[in-house]
């Protein structure tokens, strides 16, 4: 497992590539378990402060490994909801944790690979980026990565995306507001990226992160009293001038 999420560490910004560049990334159940603990030793390191998600060789990530599926079948349940509780997690995990994460995605980012790159805080892509959900061609339902497409896009592109299993590129991803940046080089690009969000002051970028994500789920005047509490809290983020 050490071998399939590789770890570099670049001052305060930590590179985690998903390395099964043979299988173009596709997440197998070791795959998967080791994004989300290396999202998780990521977030407890005090000297980390960003995090680049990316993939090894042509693809980021050709979704759920398909070859796995012959064995999470109706009669190995407890294996099916084992394996699903564990996709539900590492897809939300790049939300969850304190410290900002930016895709940089290159090739096929289809399916649950669709969902971990725009899961991150941003998305930086390739021009050869392939994107989308084309599960129910294969008979099968994107539903653990549903939620994160239906939360990023509208409902009506949302659903033909899923419906018709069509593949988009890089500048249609782009205007549909499903990615950031598009860049000849999209791991330096997410790099310089991640290297601003570390300079910033480490409490204040966890700070404006949670809230990001509560508020996006409150309504209006809950969401205006959260930001009220944390505008009084950042106060104590500067240091006094003399």
């Amino acid at each position: 497992m050490e071998n399939l999420v590789l770890k570099e560490d670049r001052g305060a910004v930590r590179i985690l590539t998903l390395n099964r560049p043979e299988k173009m990334n596709a997440l197998n159940t070791a795959l998967t378990q080791g994004v989300l603990d290396a999202m998780l030793e990521a977030d407890a390191a005090t000297h980390i402060r960003a995090v680049v998600l990316a993939g090894a060789g042509r693809a980021f990530c050709a979704g759920a490994d398909l070859a796995e599926f012959r064995h999470l079948t109706p009669d190995q349940s407890d294996a099916v909801i084992k394996r699903a509780d564990l996709t539900c997690r590492v897809q939300m995990v790049m939300s969850q944790i304190s410290k900002p994460v930016v895709a940089a995605a290159q090739g096929p980012a289809v399916g649950g690979g669709a969902g971990l790159a725009i899961g991150c805080d941003m998305t930086v892509v390739g021009r050869d980026l392939k994107f989308g959900y084309p599960e129910v061609k294969h008979s099968i339902v994107p539903a653990l990565v549903m939620t994160g497409l239906v939360r990023a896009l509208g409902r009506k592109q949302a659903f033909e995306m899923i419906s018709l299993g069509r593949l988009i590129g890089a500048d249609e991803a782009l205007a549909l507001g499903l990615v950031n940046r598009i860049a000849d080089d999209p791991l330096a690009e997410a790099l310089t990226i991640a290297e601003a969000w570390a300079a910033a002051e480490p409490r204040a970028m966890r700070a404006a992160k949670q809230l990001f994500y509560r508020v996006s789920d409150l309504p209006t005047e809950a969401a205006m009293q959260v930001g009220r509490d944390v505008n009084a809290m950042m106060r104590s983020f500067r240091e006094p001038k003399p």
